[in-house]
Order: C-alpha cells, then structure tokens, then sequence
C-alpha cells in the first residue's frame, strides 16, 4: 500500500487523517472555517431538514399512536368474564363473550378503538354542537339540529325502549368510556391532534346511549323522503303550468315495472297476501303565492346546507333481493344486500360478529354483519337462523306546513294561538356563543327561522292582503320528531330465529322505514314493510306543502297499522326484489308516497333472476355488477338518427352503433353517452328552471326524457334564450356536437382512448376535515381516487350528479350475499374498511377490491373464524379494587 501524502501546511488543524471517514466534529470543524454567509445558508437548510425530519418522525408518531391494540390481553372494567376480539387479515373483528352484557361492553370498546373520532363527530352533528368542534362554519347545520331538537327526541325515546335495550346501551357506553379512561386524545384519533394543534384545546366527553339513540335521526333525516321535492315542485310552479311540473314528476309506470309485492290487499285492517286489491285516492294541486315560494324556496337552501351523515338524493337507494331454494343452485335461500350511500371515508359500515360462547336465553346473540359505530348491535347481516337486508322505503312521512305568524303568534283555524317557545345556547369555537329561540306550532318547529341566510324570511314572505305585522314561516312535522322506541328492533333482529320473530322485531322499526327482506334456514324468504307512516286528513295529500291554518290539512294522530302494511311469505314466483320501487300497486288503500324511484333496477333484478335460473353464490354477486344504463337503449336510437358533420363530430356517434349498454371503467361508448346526457340534460332544462333544480340525471330524470323523447315539439327543448325554435333533434345534435367537444378536451382526440372510468371517479373524503381547504390535513385523511364503471339508476348504482360533474356520489356502501344453505360460503365487502385511522393497514383495503366487484369470505361459524384468524385479543375483567384486587 502506498503512503499517503502529507497535508499541506495551509489545511486547517481540524482536517481528518487521510483515508479515515471524516466524522461529526471533523465536518463542523471544518464548517467553522467557511465564509459567513455560506454557514449561514447552511444553518438555514440544516434547520429546515431538522425540521422536516422531526415533523416526519412526529407526524409519524402521531398517525401511528392511536391505532389500536389487537393481541395480547386488555383489562375492561365492568367485565364478568374474558371477551376474544378474533380479527381476521382485513381486520374485521369477531367477538366471542359469555354475557350479553360483556358482548354490548366489548362491542363499544372495539368501536372506539376503530371509529372513536367518527363516533364523537356524529353525536356533535346529531346534537346540534359541532360549532364547538369546527367553528362557525359549522353554525348553521347546529341552528337547523336544534330546532328540530334531534337529541331532545332520543332523551324521550330513553324512556320508552325495553329494559334489556337499555341495558345493552348502557353496557355499550361503559364500553366506549373505558377506552376513553384509559387514552389521551392523542391516543384515539390523529384528528385530535390536529384540530388541538389548531388551538381547540378538545378532551372527548364520556358516551352516552342517548349518543348512541341520537344516530338514528341522521339516518331518519337522510332518507326522509320527499320533503324537498315538495317544495322543488312549488317552486317549478312558479313559471310552469301544472301539467309541465308533472312532466317533471311522472308517476310510477307499474305497468313496466312491477312493485315490490304483486299481490294481496288489506281486509279489515290486515294485510293478506291471497286478498283482492281495492281503492285508492289522487292528490290535490293547489296554487301557491310568491310569499309562499319565497318562504319555501330559503327554506330549501338551508336544508340544502345541512351535512350528508348517511346520503341523501336522487343516486340514494339500494338494492336487496331474496331467492328460494328452487331458484337457488344449492338448494336453499339466497340473499343480497348493498345499500347505496354518499361516499364517506370511513365509510358507514364497520362489519363485526358478536357470539355468545354458549348460546342461553340470557345471552341469545350469534350474529354478524354490518353494524355502525356508536350503535350496539348488528343493523344488516345475518344469525344462525335467518338473515335480513335493507333498502330505503322511502314513504312520505314528512310534512311542511305554511304557517301565518303574527309576532308571537300564529293562524289556526280563524284563531291567533301562541307559538311554542324556548331558548338553547350553541358554543362556537373561536367565536361568541350563539343564543338561538326555537319557535313552533302544533305542526312542528319552524325551520324557516334559522340561519341568517333565511332570518329575513319573515320580512319577504309577506302575506298578500293581511296586515304588515303577519309573514309566511314554514314549519315541519315529520315522524322522527315523534319519539319511538326504534332502537329495540336491532337487537330483537339480532336474536330473531323465524318469520315471526322477525316480524315482531320489524314492527318496532319506526324510523327510518325501510324495506326488510327476509330468509330463514328453514327454506323460507320473505319481505316486510315496516315504520310510522302518517294518515292524514282530506285536504292534505302529502305531495305539496299545506296551509298550516286549516285543521282539514293535519295529520290524523293515527299512522298506517303494522297489520296492515305490505308482507309478504314465499310468494308464488319464488323471489322477491326491493330496489326503492313501489311497494304495491295503486289500489293499496293507504297512501305511501307518491314519489318512488321509478324501478329500472327492479326491473332489471327481475329480469335477470327470471332468465338465470338458479343463482349461485358467485351469480348473486355478479348481479350486484350489472352495469347496464336503462338509459341506453331508450336514448340511442334517437342519437344515431341525427345527422351530424362527417368526419370529427360523427366519431362518438358511431360508438354507439355496436354498444351494449353496459357501462364498465374501460368503455369509451359509455363515456360519449354520458357526456350526451349531461349535455342534453343541460341544454333542455336549464334555461326552463332555477339552478337549484337542475337535474341530476337520476331515474326521475330518464323517466322525464324517455317521454319528452316521444314529443319532438315538446316546449322543454326550445331554448328559450333563442330567438329560434328548437326541437328535439335540434336538442340532441347539439348535444352529441358538445359531448365530442368536451371529451377531446378532457380526453383524447381520439375516442378509442377514452374511458368512462377516467371521468367517473370515486375520491374519498372524511366529512369532518377532508374539506378544511388545507392540502397537509387533506392529504392526511382523504384518499382516491378509483375508476369506476356502472352508473346512475344502474344495479351498479354508482351515481353522479349531472349538475356538478362526472364523479361518483353515492355507490354500493357495501356488498353481501348470504347463503342460507351453509353460512360460511356467503360473502362481503366493506366501501373502504374496518379502520376510522388514517394509515391504518385496514383504512381502505377493502376499496380496491370492492372497485373491481370482488368479495372477502365472511367467515361466521366458529371454526371458520378461528381458521382466518390473524389477531386475537382478550378482554379480561379488571380487578375489582374495592375488594384489594
């Protein structure tokens, strides 16, 4: 080896041996001897990496700190005995207890360990107090919760459930608090942590089962039914006759879609399914002044402004069908579920089992589905004896009365009666508590008071020919807003073992009122219309707002009997489809609504299932993919009729020519029809009504074209911001013209390469902060995005809203199928995971799967569950410190 030479005598002292690795005093040594402004850059980016560095190691820490602890063994106060929490590699957790008490305790512990932070953002929301989270900008949906008084309602409902339903809330709370007695706020969620680095200063109160009650008015809320169509309807009045407003909204076409029960009338207030129908009733039109429309059109814009907690519109619905054995390929019952919600991260569904070790009448419980944080108990799955699915009824249990205020007063019946008064205090972070007076008549609260965007209601609304002093208000009566124990019917499903305890179960679900569907290991299927549905009195029919001042307009106290209600037990045809279509047909003599989703999934569920022959496991989750546009072949012919220039505007079209219209990610056909309907839906509409009222494109909106289509010179194509007169060839030129235009421009000049996935994505944001317009926090809990195929009004009913855009905004929130013939053959998949924590393995790994229309194994009997077993956790009672444990 040769020697290295000797440094020169000019180097500094500090300088290192030659060939040894300088180390951390030889640099800074060194560093001492540069120019002064070159260290000070280099302080500068040293400290900007140290910063970035610290920030990274902090930020990781931080994410990490509240994901939750899935093996070894946990102490829980309250316990009796050891609970397993088995997790399987998606994390789902299984929970295995000798206690109905122990299962409802661990069930709150295990979802506060996922969902803490969207557990505590709902019970903000539902009881009017997220401005203390969030702020003003959270005021006026806390103004709007209030007046209702959602939380005031779930304290009554405290009082009327059943013993063992409370008892399982309160164990459940205990639950919930002893992860909060034992964790910081650092501990539970990161979201803590950035709204307290914001200066909030947040420590979570303890759960309540009011908190837990609270949630089900949000779901009650979001599907509410026709409230806001009433007033879209008053309001395209306005500058349309009465018979252009029904163009808008066409009845339900039962001769091309059947309803849910085809069979069966009431008799003596009971409804038999062997029975004749009978009569029914039509609905009144009356006019309305512009005081009115006024008073009503604020008022849709506050309620507009409310935030979506389940998902509202007209993309929201769902699909769930049942097959007997004979339509099935093993020979017993086969049912399918997905409901169709906003898209939300974390979704709405956190999948769960809850099994008592040894099956007692004390402690019934072998269940396993899909529950939601901050409720005990399973909403939809299944138990060893029957399971069950939901879709949205939808009935018009929802009323909005005009009323005639004079001050502190209001018209009744040729009398001035006193308005019902009280106060709350709403605190608002960063700003002045907010004192809000909450005003109502016997019809319900006045939502048009609230907000300072509708304040000046009362000043607009005028009445015409009264007195100055007297203004139009719009009050809201609505089943919810009366309390019912509806909470006693998750558990009673829960435990329920056959048609009849299923039954008994479903005539305590008041609100929201869904469509069950039902299958038994027995071999039996059937389905149930339950709830509260008001009957009203003659002058009201429920499709428009009524004048709050005539008696002949009010509810009659009494609602459609559970007897009486829709039912039905292995019908004749051997399956049974609910998709939010009619329940029955015209001659049911209790008016429901008027205001179903038009059935073009129904129909299609029918159609196949009638064509299949018997459905496998896979056939029945295939269906749930059925990606066709009811749309398409209406429209296309239409399309391909037009003339258009040769060459570059003709290119879409003659995508058209070979489609089958199916709408997957990759079909550059299903992106150029969408993009025409968008147009023509614009181009058709939008210079006829205000923007709140421009269509979305849903079923009601294919309905509404499928006829318009039929009329060439309908006066809903002419463009009445033209000199001209157009018609609909006109209309749909014009339409394909844009489409190509807008396509090239987002797209591609060339049409095979566009997609209908590229524009119809699906972006996941959380509701609390994934719009706080800061790109680090956004970045932290927001995820997307993914291509998605199906469609509005489609099986796959990933809609969109054509007023706003191509992407997804409610989708399938999950997807099941159960096999009634062996339980572990069935199969889910959640929208996005088990996990509320960004970051966490399990915060969106069923997403991928769930774009592509894949399914996990739902693993129920205990040997299954122990076989996918990937993590367990022991709960363990605490020691009792009274007696020195």
């Amino acid at each position: 080896m040769t020697d290295q030479p000797d440094p020169p005598s000019s180097a500094p002292e500090s300088a290192p041996a030659a060939g040894r690795r300088p180390g951390p005093v030889d640099w800074w040594r060194t560093f001492l001897g540069w120019p002064r402004a070159a260290r000070i850059a280099s302080y500068v980016a040293v400290g900007i990496v140290l910063v970035l560095v610290a920030a990274t190691i902090t930020g990781v820490v931080l994410v990490r700190r509240p994901f939750p602890q899935t093996s070894g063994s946990l102490e829980i106060p309250g316990l009796k005995s050891d609970v397993r929490v088995v997790r399987d590699d998606h994390g789902i957790p299984q929970l295995y207890g000798s206690s109905l008490d122990d299962l409802m305790r661990a069930q709150g512990y295990v979802h506060a360990q996922e969902r803490f932070f969207e557990m505590d953002v709902r019970r903000h929301a539902t009881a009017g107090r997220l401005a203390e989270m969030f702020g003003k900008p959270a005021l006026e949906s806390d103004e709007m919760v209030r007046t209702m008084g959602w939380r005031r309602v779930a304290e009554q409902e405290l009082a009327l459930i059943k013993p063992e339903t409370r008892a399982a809330l309160e164990a459940y709370a205990d639950g919930v608090n002893a992860y909060l007695d034992t964790h910081s706020p650092s501990q539970i969620a990161v979201e803590y942590s950035v709204l307290n680095a914001g200066g909030l200063d947040y420590h979570p109160e303890h759960w309540t089962a009011v908190d837990s009650l609270s949630w089900l008015k949000a779901m009650a809320w979001d599907l509410r039914g026709n409230m806001t169509d009433e007033i879209d309807r008053v309001l395209a009045l306005a500058h349309h006759s009465a018979a252009q407003v029904q163009e808008l909204y066409p009845p339900y076409p039962y001769a091309e879609h059947a309803p849910i029960v085809g069979q069966g009338a009431v008799v003596d207030g009971v409804f038999d399914q062997a029975a004749t129908p009978g009569a029914t009733r039509n609905p009144q039109r009356p006019a309305y002044t512009a005081g009115e429309r006024q008073a009503l059109g604020r008022l849709r814009a506050g309620i507009a402004r409310m935030p979506t907690l389940i998902g509202r519109g007209d993309g929201i619905g769902s699909n769930s069908w049942v097959v007997d054995g004979q339509h099935s390929a093993t020979g017993a019952p086969l049912l399918a579920n997905d409901p169709h919600l906003d898209a939300s991260l974390p979704g709405v569904w956190m999948q769960m089992g809850l099994h008592c070790t040894t099956i007692t009448a004390s402690c019934p419980l072998d269940v396993a589905g899909f529950s939601f944080s901050g409720v005990p108990g399973v909403v939809i799955g299944h138990n060893a004896d029957i399971a069950w699915g939901f879709t949205n009824l939808g009935p018009d249990v929802s009323d909005l009365y005009l009323e005639r205020i004079v001050g502190d007063r209001w018209r009744y019946d040729g009398k001035l009666l006193p308005l019902r008064t009280r106060t709350e205090t709403i605190k608002v972070d960063g700003g002045d508590d907010v004192k809000l007076t909450i005003r109502s008549t016997k019809h319900g609260p006045l939502l048009s008071d609230v907000s300072d965007q509708v304040a000046d209601v009362g000043e607009q609304a005028k009445v015409p020919g009264r007195p100055d002093g007297e203004r139009y208000a719009v009050a809201l009566e609505w089943t919810a807003l009366h309390p019912a124990p509806t909470a006693d019917a998750i558990l009673e499903l829960d435990t329920a073992t056959d048609w009849d305890s299923f039954r008994a179960a479903a005539a305590d679900f008041a609100v929201p009122a869904q469509n069950l569907v039902y299958a038994d290991t027995q071999g039996h299927i059937g389905y149930q219309a339950p709830g509260r549905i008001p009957i009203r009195k003659s002058g009201n029919d429920g499709y428009l707002p009524v004048a709050g001042w005539r008696p002949e307009n009010d509810w009659t106290g009494d609602y459609v009997p559970f007897a009486g209600l829709p039912n039905e037990l292995d019908p004749r045809e051997g399956f049974i489809v609910t998709a939010n279509q009619a329940v029955i047909g015209p001659d049911y003599p209790y008016r429901l609504t008027e205001d179903w989703d038009q059935g073009y999934r129904s129909q299609r569920i029918r159609d196949r299932i009638g064509r299949e022959g018997r459905l496998s496991v896979d056939q029945m989750a295939d269906l749930q993919l059925d990606d066709r546009n009811p749309m398409g072949p209406v429209l296309t012919p239409y399309l391909l009729d037009v003339n258009l220039p040769k060459g570059y505007y003709s290119d879409g079209q003659r995508l058209l020519r070979g489609w089958d219209f199916s709408e997957p990610a990759d079909s550059a056909a299903a992106a150029y029809f969408n993009v025409v309907w968008s147009n023509l839906l614009r181009l058709t509409f939008h210079d006829d009504l205000p923007e709140e009222l421009w269509p979305d494109g849903g079923d009601r909106w294919f309905a509404v074209v499928s006829h318009l289509l039929e009329n060439p010179a309908d006066s809903w194509w002419d463009d009445s911001r033209t000199s001209t007169v157009e018609t609909r060839d006109d209309i749909l030129a014009e339409a394909m013209i844009a489409a190509r235009d807008e396509l090239t421009t987002r797209e591609d000049v060339d049409p095979s390469e566009w997609s209908w996935g590229h524009l119809h994505r699906l972006e996941l944001e959380q509701q609390a902060l994934g719009k706080s317009g800061i790109g680090p926090v956004e970045w932290l809990v927001n995820r997307g995005d993914w291509d998605l195929g199906g469609g509005s009004a489609a099986v796959d009913a990933t809609s969109w809203d054509a007023s706003e855009g191509y992407s997804a905004t409610s989708v399938p929130s999950m997807r099941m199928v159960v096999s009634l013939g062996n339980l572990d053959d069935s199969r889910w998949i959640n929208l996005t995971g088990v996990s509320g924590h960004p970051f966490d393995s399990h915060y969106t790994d069923q997403t991928d799967l769930w774009a592509k229309g894949e399914t996990l194994p739902w693993a129920f009997s205990r040997s299954a569950v122990d076989d996918a077993a990937a993590d367990t956790l022991t709960l363990k009672p605490a020691p009792d410190d009274s007696n020195g444990g």
